[in-house]
């Protein structure tokens, strides 16, 4: 999931049926003052140092409870360290680029069809997803799937330190374009029907629930290791087509990522950097990938 999602997800209507993917309620003054005093650390966190200087590393996770928005003490550490955010992209950055795209090609009419059909499900205006790549339309569908469990991408944790850094005039750089992170997210036209027919049976049979809960458990206690192993069980990647198209989304982006946070650490910037987690893990993991660039990679949370 990207923030490009989050233009999506604002033209989603409330629900109108008992059986429609609640609609988040906002926090109440005090349960927001209570969450915000009590938070603990959730996800995981480095401290990267070269130069003489150092960052923060944090794998973020793009959806979230609403007591989830707040950071805990070792990420307010990590902020009162640093002097600018770094995102995978700042959502000011998308309309512009959405409204460029072209059409997108049209699906075969079945796919069509069965896109259509869950939109319906969801409780979706006819029509409302299908100016947007067909990934874009899948990966709404699946945000609002995953309100029925209480999480929405309004909590997610990157968000959460967007909205902080711009009311107290922090400067954001983003890591990515737009384009750069939609032709990521696009299967190839070989890769496109098992992709979205993998996709579309998860959701039509309720299977989307268990591995999005089963994520964000594991990103809560930070564990690694069974991050690492999201592939093996998130029921997305089964398929020589899906492991090829999961492989592009995660793993390839990584090193333009490491790269560019290179340079603006290098340029001075004391950075906190918040990427989704699942860039975290692996061999082509940012851990990794800095350590090779020279970086001191320190764990924060959970420490070792």
């Amino acid at each position: 999931m990207t923030r490009t999602l989050l233009l999506l997800l604002s033209l989603v209507a409330g629900a109108a049926r008992a059986d429609c993917p609640p609609t988040p309620a906002l926090p109440t003054a005090a349960q927001t003052a209570s969450w915000a005093a009590a938070a603990p650390d959730r996800g995981p966190l480095w401290r990267i140092s070269r130069g003489g200087h150092s960052s923060f590393l944090f794998g973020s996770l793009h959806i979230g409870k609403a007591d989830w928005a707040y950071p805990g003490p070792a990420l307010r550490r990590a902020w009162d360290e640093t002097e600018v955010l770094a995102v995978e992209l700042d959502p000011a950055d998308i309309a512009p680029a959405l409204a460029a795209l072209p059409p997108p090609a049209p699906l075969p009419p079945g796919l069509a069809r069965r896109v259509d059909a869950q939109a319906r499900v969801a409780c979706l205006p006819p029509g409302v997803l299908a100016a947007f790549p067909v990934m874009l339309q899948l990966s709404t569908l699946t945000l609002l799937e995953a309100r029925r469990d209480g999480f929405d991408v309004g909590w997610g944790q990157d968000l959460m330190l967007l909205n902080r850094a711009k009311a107290e005039g922090r400067p954001v750089q983003s890591l990515e374009t737009p384009q750069e992170q939609l032709a990521a997210l696009e299967p190839t036209a070989a890769e496109l029907p098992e992709v979205v027919d993998g996709a579309l049976k998860q959701l039509q049979r309720g299977q989307m629930r268990t591995p999005l809960r089963k994520l964000a458990d594991t990103w809560v206690r930070g564990d690694m290791k069974t991050l690492a192993d999201y592939a093996r069980w998130c029921g997305c990647a089964d398929t020589p087509a899906e492991r090829a198209w999961f492989k592009r989304l995660n793993d390839d982006r990584n090193l333009a990522l490491a790269e560019r946070i290179t340079a603006l650490h290098g340029a001075g910037q004391r950075l906190l950097v918040a990427v989704g987690a699942l860039h975290m893990t692996g061999p082509q993991g940012l851990p990794k990938l800095l350590a090779a660039q020279g970086f001191t990679v320190e764990p924060v949370h959970p420490a070792k």
